[in-house]
């Protein structure tokens, strides 16, 4: 066979696939993303129409059942912005990764110029990093990729994403609790997650018959799995994540803001004591300088929620009460002045007492 032949059966075995994939593109590829891949399809819609996108998780989708005002944290910090085009790109359980995968594909033709991501402390422990919803959240992000749709989907069908099962994954969250050191700049008898877990867990709560207080240490010891931990910038994958962000964010000419979310610091304190707020705020300030130096402009909402605006008062969320997520968005607005000073104006009164 010559070159000449084999030269035109691969251009014409390139049109095919150039074909088929534009087929696939107008007719099955939304509605794959639609299954799959929902937030590509929101951002699609978005995208062109918005000065401002908003990423986020259940943090900011998330009202209490019995509040009146149903607004999220994106729609409250619109308000401020009322000439500008506001909406947000969200789904529970997102982390840095996905945003991340979202935000590539933004094109440089497209109208929003700022993006707000949702930053939460949570995201950088091992309980979300080993989650087990990580293998579905990385089953959809094989369609966010930037290769073409059909070649996207032909990846899915063959699997084509880290897929550790529950098990694998609650061994790995439990070797890193195990094996990672904690490095205060006092003496801690704790060396470790599972340790300070251990010694919490054994009746360090009792009821005023002497039997242990099972509901205060199961709440004590989700605070430690949760918080108690210190981020190491070398091999955190959320770190790499909000990196790149930043990083993609330069290239596409777009201003991030990263929205540090409140944490309930109250608690941690009533609950485990002083220590547990010393790895919280350690790794705030860390976040803080981090990304204030790359560039970001950060917004401290760390301490700014009092603990009886959480929603969830016997769990470690990021869900707020109305006056909660009315803080959060008015520190937002604050700091999105730096960019649209013309567009701020001052809210209505807070309805909230």
């Amino acid at each position: 066979m010559s070159i000449k032949s084999i030269s035109i059966k691969v251009i014409a075995l390139l049109l095919l696939l150039v074909g088929l994939n534009m087929l696939y593109k107008g007719t099955l590829w939304k509605k794959d993303l639609d299954k799959e891949a929902d937030m590509l399809l929101e951002l699609l819609n978005k995208q062109d129409t918005c000065d401002i996108l908003y990423f986020g998780e259940s943090s900011n989708c998330t009202t209490d059942s019995f509040e009146l005002c149903k607004k999220y944290i994106s729609e409250l910090t619109a308000e401020y912005y009322p000439s500008l085009r506001l909406a947000s790109v969200d789904r529970p359980a997102m982390h840095a990764g996905i945003y991340l995968s979202v935000i590539k594909n933004i094109p440089a033709t497209a109208k929003v110029k700022t993006l707000i991501v949702t930053m939460n402390l949570r995201s950088f422990g091992a309980n979300w990093i080993h989650s087990k919803l990580e293998t579905p959240l990385q089953k959809s992000n094989v369609m966010y990729q930037l290769y073409p749709p059909l070649v996207n989907r032909f990846m899915l069908s063959l699997n084509c994403y880290e897929k550790k099962n529950e098990v694998e994954r609650d061994a790995d969250m439990k070797r890193q609790w195990a094996n990672e050191p904690f490095h205060f700049p006092y003496p801690f008898k704790y060396q470790t997650v599972i340790e300070w877990d251990n010694g919490v867990g054994n009746g360090s709560f009792l009821n005023p018959d002497g039997s242990w207080d099972m509901l205060k240490i199961g709440l004590a010891t989700s605070y430690i799995k949760t918080y108690g931990f210190q981020i190491n910038t070398e091999t955190n994958p959320r770190i790499k994540d909000f990196d790149k962000i930043v990083a993609v964010a330069k290239q596409k000419k777009l201003n991030v803001v990263f929205n540090l979310l409140a944490e309930n610091v109250t608690y941690a304190d009533s609950l485990v004591g002083k220590d547990l707020v010393f790895l919280m705020q350690q790794n705030k300030q860390l976040l803080i300088d981090r990304y204030t130096k790359k560039g970001a402009l950060v917004v401290d909402n760390f301490e700014v929620v009092q603990g009886k605006d959480f929603i969830d008062q016997r769990w470690t969320t990021e869900h707020y009460k109305e006056r909660g997520r009315r803080e959060i968005a008015k520190n937002v607005a604050e700091e999105l002045k730096k960019i649209y000073s013309r567009e701020f104006v001052e809210e209505f009164k807070n309805q909230s007492d």
